[in-house]
């Protein structure tokens, strides 16, 4: 059995943190609903990049990739009196209820967990949002962009003598999913032990902080306030990205100990300039740092990135390609944790995608299936899974409850 089956899973996240949260179960087993609107629809599903540029809500490369798992994927207009009523008894069935929006948003619905309880006495609620359900910012709105930046992240990202420049991504989407699934997890394993459910209040904010703890530590112990240092480290020197032979093409190169600093200068041949004085302690390589960087790379211009890496590599010293697409899709570890598998779409053909999130279970194995189209099992969930007869079913579609 895989760890998951026979769990069901009654899915209201939407866009980024809460998928991917779910992600992680349905990998293993269990049976997930999960719940849309015609009306709203998760934004993933008009993010661009589109197939053929055809903007639609089976068209997004973007909410693909966010949701490569098995999941029954039903509309529910929840602005709809009756559409809530069905909503409870969807809670009935459900062993976790999941959900991502602002707080507020359950309990106008009568979906929060008070009101759960009320349903299924041992369901687990998982409410994930950005700052919790409580407190004087609880109920600002925002995504993952506006995490990163309230977490301290875009202060330092960048250049000292430029403004910060943050990621090109959400980085808190792929940080706070990690803290949720393992919450998740251990409601599981204490409700199998005691029989009772709870409530998971998760605060994305608070979660993704842990990333950045000896930031917040020094600054709390030593007063000093981190900022923006490019790739640089103080603890290490070398240490950044150089451009390599080739075009846009680069290596990073990471040297902390002096022993490493040895082997460093075997590979690059030992240069009259890795002898010099001021490069043989870490305190006289961080003092002429910028002297240093220069020395490195004219000897990494000469190179391919994918000369350099292993040469460093193999000498002990940190290095890695900056790969492009390209090259992920091309690199022998990825290939050999099948970490690209193609699956068969309605709309996009033979389309391949990320299997599974970073890990895998020896004894249990992770289940494939393509993204789910919007509302693709209404008829399924409504007639057969809670046993709505089908001139009722076809009545409530006709006033809108499966918009």
């Amino acid at each position: 059995m895989r760890p998951f089956e026979g769990v069901n899973v009654l899915d209201f996240t939407w866009v980024g943190v809460g998928p991917l949260t779910v992600n992680y179960l349905n990998y293993y087993g269990p049976t997930t609903i999960k719940v849309e609107s015609s009306q709203r629809p998760d934004p993933h599903r008009f993010t661009s990049p589109f197939k053929g540029g055809v903007i639609g809500p089976e068209t997004s490369y973007y909410f693909n990739h966010a949701h490569p798992t098995k999941c029954l994927d039903i509309t529910l207009n929840m602005n709809h009196p009756k559409a809530r009523e069905i909503a409870k008894r969807l809670v009935a069935w459900a062993d976790i209820v999941a959900e991502s929006f602002t707080p507020g948003t359950m309990e106008k619905w009568g979906l929060d967990y008070e009101n759960l309880k009320e349903i299924k006495p041992d369901i687990i609620m998982l409410r994930t949002c950005m700052q919790g359900q409580t407190g004087p910012s609880a109920k600002q709105p925002g995504l993952g962009l506006v995490l990163v930046a309230l977490s301290g992240y875009v202060e330092i990202m960048g250049w000292p003598d430029r403004p910060p420049c943050g990621f090109s991504s959400a980085f808190t989407d792929f940080i706070a999913p990690l803290f949720n699934a393992v919450s998740v997890m251990a409601a599981l394993d204490y409700r199998r032990r005691t029989g009772k459910g709870m409530c998971l209040d998760i605060s994305q904010h608070e979660a993704v902080l842990h990333c950045i703890g000896p930031l917040i530590l020094d600054s709390v112990v030593n007063r000093r306030e981190p900022t923006r240092s490019g790739n640089r480290l103080p603890n290490a020197a070398p240490h950044g990205m150089y451009r390599c032979k080739g075009e846009d093409r680069w290596c990073a190169i990471a040297v902390f100990t002096d022993e490493e600093w040895k082997s460093f200068c075997r590979v690059v041949g030992t240069p009259a300039w890795t002898k010099d004085p001021k490069f043989q302690t870490l305190l006289g390589r961080k003092q002429n740092e910028d002297e240093l960087d220069g020395f490195v790379e004219e000897w990494t211009r000469e190179r391919s990135p994918e000369e350099v890496m292993p040469s460093m590599q193999a000498a002990g010293v940190g290095a890695g390609v900056a790969e492009n697409v390209k090259d992920m899709n091309e690199d022998p570890q990825l290939k050999h944790y099948r970490l690209f598998q193609a699956l068969e779409h309605p709309y996009f053909g033979n389309e391949p995608y990320y299997f599974p999130p970073g890990f895998t279970l020896s004894k249990a194995p992770y289940e494939r299936a393509r993204p789910p189209l919007l509302g693709e099992y209404n008829e399924y969930v409504y007639t057969k899974l809670l046993g709505i007869p089908d001139e009722e079913f076809v009545q409530l579609m006709k006033e809108g409850v499966f918009d």
